[in-house]
């Protein structure tokens, strides 16, 4: 991380601050605020490694699933639209595909942020797809998620032979993330928040790899996803994911799977 003198960091941060949040930036009053302008905004958020976009996916996904207040929920959201990092239409679909990694509580806590940002902001609705527009045969319902799952996963799924396993091919794969309006890239993003937000094993050991061995994000950016994403859900947290994203960087190299 590069030094700064404390004028210099106390300029960035503000700087960046008013940039990510697209309001005037706070002055701080407390400790804790110094820490937001001179450390997450002035170092992290200002860090070459990890583009804005993935960045503000991140930050989003782990406010919303951490618990943050609304008002920092909004100013993530604000800045992503104002800034033209990700439109209303995508937002509307990071937050069906947050309910899904994070439950439909979190993805409901997203989706409203994104309609008050987009009432403040005075935008008209986002035009997007219905989930699914007409009727189809459920055993190509079945084959699609299957497909997808062999795409995104980067190996065959199993039979989907218990009602977990129907909802993970049939609506998770064979609907979701065939839904075009969210890069997928982006939604790589969003379901490592909440796999790592999860601390279930198999999930996060399997999406980190997937993320990689897809090509959908480069082991220099998943070094520095563990720094976004600590600085919103703690070090603790980050740590294990820096353990296992290092682990995969060697497998994915190497052309093993993420298991064994």
């Amino acid at each position: 991380m590069t030094m700064l003198t404390p004028e210099d960091r106390t300029a960035r941060g503000l700087a960046t601050e008013a940039e990510v949040t697209a309001r005037t930036a706070n002055e701080p009053s407390t400790l804790l605020e110094e820490s937001w302008r001179d450390f997450v905004y002035a170092e992290v958020w200002s860090r070459p490694g990890l583009p804005r976009r993935p960045r503000f996916l991140v930050a989003i996904a782990t406010a919303v699933t951490c618990n943050f207040e609304d008002s920092r929920i909004d100013d993530f959201v604000r800045g992503a639209l104002v800034g033209k990092h990700i439109s209303l239409a995508e937002l509307r679909e990071a937050a069906l595909h947050l309910a899904v990694y994070a439950g439909w509580g979190n993805g409901g806590r997203l989706d409203r942020s994104v309609s008050r940002v987009a009432a403040e902001l005075g935008l008209p609705p986002a035009e997007v797809p219905p989930i699914r527009a007409e009727a189809w045969d459920p055993e190509v319902r079945s084959r699609n998620g299957h497909n997808e799952f062999d795409k995104v996963m980067t190996f065959p799924p199993g039979p989907p032979n218990t009602p977990y396993l129907e909802g993970i091919n049939n609506f998770v794969f064979g609907e979701m993330w065939c839904r075009r309006g969210l890069d997928e890239a982006s939604r790589r993003w969003i379901t490592l928040v909440g796999v790592c937000e999860s601390g279930a094993e198999i999930p996060i050991r399997s999406h980190i790899h997937a993320a990689m061995a897809s090509g959908n994000c480069q082991p220099e950016e998943m070094l520095e996803f563990v720094l976004q994403y600590g600085t919103h859900a703690g070090w603790p947290k980050a740590s294990r994911m820096q353990m296992v994203i290092l682990e995969m960087i060697e497998k994915v190299k190497k052309g093993l799977p993420w298991h064994g």
